[in-house]
């Protein structure tokens, strides 16, 4: 039986990408974006949630009900935003921003989402290595790091929570991907990233829930 796949921040980037790979194999893409993409739209057989910021309960309310009935087999948090923060230029409100979306945006949509998961769901937050405080060693990013630390504790608490539930949480570190968030540096180009990231997903299991992973199937420190 085909799997219900949601993705968030999925008309562009990553998000596209995995859209793409899901779809290519008969999976039931829910493509969730703030603003439609026309690459997104090239994609047939999918189903495309706009208008939807998931830093706005409103909108959240309005996916809730627009995925009524759906049961979902693997959620993927992919929204996120980064700018970039040194010290002596820190803007506070994009700092928030960063918070807004890349943190408590994940923990809101799994949470409006939650009751579409059943026993063997899968969760996955797309984080990033720089929110591993053991792993920085060059500084800077104030927001980006900050928020993804805290996307990743929320992910170890979602983990312990929702294991009796036998739904597993994935963090995962998609690599330094080829994407407009870093201007398209980047080691990976965002389809070899997402097919790592899908190979990631497929390994997830409860035994591993509540790991922070890296695409290459690494184990990153906190």
């Amino acid at each position: 039986m085909n799997k219900n796949i949601v993705i968030t921040g999925a008309n562009r980037g990553i998000g596209l990408a995995l859209a793409k790979q899901y779809a290519s194999v008969g999976e039931n893409v829910y493509a969730i974006c703030r603003t439609r993409s026309e690459a997104l739209d090239l994609i047939t057989d999918i189903q495309v949630i706009d208008s939807i910021d998931v830093t706005n309960g409103h909108d959240l309310g309005r996916l809730t009900h627009a995925m009524k009935g759906v049961n979902i087999d693997v959620l993927i948090n992919n929204a996120g935003i980064l700018s970039e923060e040194a010290l002596g230029n820190i803007d506070v409100e994009r700092l928030k921003k960063q918070f807004e979306v890349n943190a408590i945006g994940s923990l809101m949509t799994t949470e409006a989402l939650l009751n579409n998961l059943q026993a063997g769901g899968k969760i996955i937050l797309i984080s990033s290595r720089m929110g591993s405080i053991s792993d920085n060693g060059s500084g800077g990013s104030y927001g980006y790091r900050m928020s993804k630390a805290a996307l990743n504790s929320a992910g170890k608490s979602l983990a312990i929570d929702l294991k009796p539930r036998h739904i597993a949480l994935g963090i995962l570190h998609p690599g330094f991907v080829q994407t407009a968030l870093v201007d398209h540096q980047g080691e990976l180009t965002a389809d070899q990233s997402a097919s790592q990231l899908i190979e990631r997903i497929e390994e997830l299991t409860l035994k591993t829930s509540g790991t922070f992973r890296h695409t290459n199937g690494e184990s990153l420190p906190w």
